[in-house]
């Protein structure tokens, strides 16, 4: 599956903000049928979902909606957002792997309904409780999991989960979202990070989302389009980068035509180790090149 570098939340009410998705730029959007829509307004958003899914995938945009849950999962959320052109349902406030196993019982049933191949429709659970960042290894390990988000937000569900004070350094953070990148990266799935709220602060953003990046993320939920160019940019690897990486890989190509599988590059000890690395990132680029 695909890398998400950005993932946008777009409130599932407001119906008029959906024929604009497709020209944001984002990797994917969560149309969001939970905590940006007022109670009263639940049955209109769902409906409002269900119509949009198959329009917005015509456009070539991945779908993810994210379903309410309070003491369990919202059976009519899913029943509407199950269909052809939906990427991936978005998990909120689960506690542990039980859960997911629950829920993916419930989709089988309902990919056979309505005419999907099993296991079409992934799972982004959003870690929001203590509990659930604790057992965040055994959570990506499941079925249908294609990556699990590590959020490092300002007073919202994990700041209170976990009593934390929000700073701009966010060495608050700094174990959680390691240890969902490293269970993330264990499991094989994909660590997705934010969420940036303060989203007019374009620079405030790029100096969050670089950190996010130097621990391994490999993209964000983001909530205004703006926010999408420079999230993006930072997750894609630079001109500089190709340049370094492509240097590299023809140095020790040339060096291993001559016997040689340990040579300095630019002053730095270079073997097989780092031509793997660096060959994975040229792969990275040509895919967003390719994108383009």
């Amino acid at each position: 599956m695909r890398n998400y570098r950005t993932l946008l939340f777009v409130p599932a009410i407001k119906r008029d903000w959906f024929k604009k998705i497709p020209a944001y730029g984002t990797d994917g959007v969560i149309l969001d049928l939970e905590d940006s829509v007022p109670l009263q307004l639940k049955e209109e958003a769902r409906r409002n979902v269900e119509k949009a899914i198959p329009d917005l995938a015509v456009e070539g945009v991945h779908v993810f909606v994210r379903i309410n849950r309070l003491e369990e999962f919202d059976h009519e959320d899913l029943k509407a957002v199950v269909q052809p052109g939906l990427t991936g349902i978005v998990l909120p406030k689960l506690d542990g792997p039980e859960e997911i196993e629950e829920l993916s019982c419930i989709l089988d049933s309902l990919e056979v309904e309505k005419g999907l191949d099993r296991g079409v429709v992934k799972l982004l659970p959003i870690l929001e409780t203590a509990k659930s960042m604790q057992l965040s290894y055994e959570i990506a390990c499941c079925d249908r999991v294609m990556g699990i988000a590590g959020l490092s937000a300002k007073n919202g569900d994990v700041a209170r989960a976990l009593g934390y004070q929000w700073t701009m350094e966010g060495l608050e953070t700094l174990f959680m979202r390691s240890k969902v990148v490293m269970a993330a990266r264990a499991a094989g799935v994909q660590p997705i990070g934010g969420l940036w709220q303060d989203v007019h602060n374009i620079e405030g953003l790029r100096r969050s989302a670089s950190f996010n990046r130097q621990l391994g993320f490999v993209g964000e939920l983001i909530l205004h389009p703006s926010n999408a160019p420079v999230v993006n940019e930072i997750y894609a690897p630079s001109d500089e980068d190709i340049e370094y990486y492509s240097g590299m890989v023809q140095a020790f190509e040339a060096a291993e035509q001559n016997g040689e599988s340990a040579i300095l590059y630019r002053g730095e000890h270079i073997d097989y180790a780092h031509v793997k690395t660096a060959r994975e990132i040229l792969a990275v680029a040509e895919h967003y090149i390719v994108k383009k």
